[in-house]
């Protein structure tokens, strides 16, 4: 096994530890982000992005990380995030959470498994097809917010960073 599959390891066990300790593996929590009745998984996610963000930068500010951007392209992102939020909707559960669901021992996240099985099983098969099409519907390159305005990345992060712990003190003050 190399670093990069142990480090891996690693932080999947980590994240799949916090997903259960956060309790965010709940269906209740899950069809209650949905409803927009319970913000748990919001507030999960958005801490999430939030040490990432933080994270990583300072990681390649000091130089000990070097960032591998992805293609920004608006079609495949768009279309993506339809069938996400669809099969999310659908099932109750993303794929983190119908992982963690099978390792609290609920198997009904079987089925959760098994569609993305078949869904990059049906990936892989129109692949050739996408690649002409989707997959250029709307590319701008390998870009960043920061790029895209024209600033240092920390003038992005930190008005990020106060305003998700303003909707966090919003959020508790509503009791979400």
């Amino acid at each position: 096994m190399t670093n990069d599959q142990l480090y891996g390891l690693l932080t999947g066990i980590l994240f799949g530890f916090l997903l259960q300790k956060g309790r965010v593996l709940r269906y209740d929590k899950q069809i209650g982000a949905l409803r927009m009745l319970d913000m748990t998984i919001v507030k999960f996610m958005m801490s999430a992005i939030v040490v990432g963000m933080v994270g990583t930068y300072l990681l390649v500010d000091l130089g000990l990380a070097k960032l591998s951007i992805k293609p920004m392209i608006t079609g495949a992102i768009v279309i993506g995030g339809l069938l996400f939020g669809i099969g999310w909707g659908l099932f109750g559960y993303c794929p983190g959470t119908s992982m963690g669901a099978v390792g609290e021992g609920r198997l009904d996240g079987l089925w959760g498994i098994a569609g993305m099985v078949a869904g990059a099983a049906l990936f892989a098969e129109v692949f050739p097809l996408l690649k002409n099409t989707v997959l250029k519907w709307g590319d701008f390159g390998k870009i960043t917010l920061p790029q895209v305005l024209g600033v240092n990345h920390w003038f992005v992060i930190i008005p990020f960073v106060i305003l998700t712990l303003l909707l966090f003190r919003w959020l508790e003050k509503k009791g979400l």
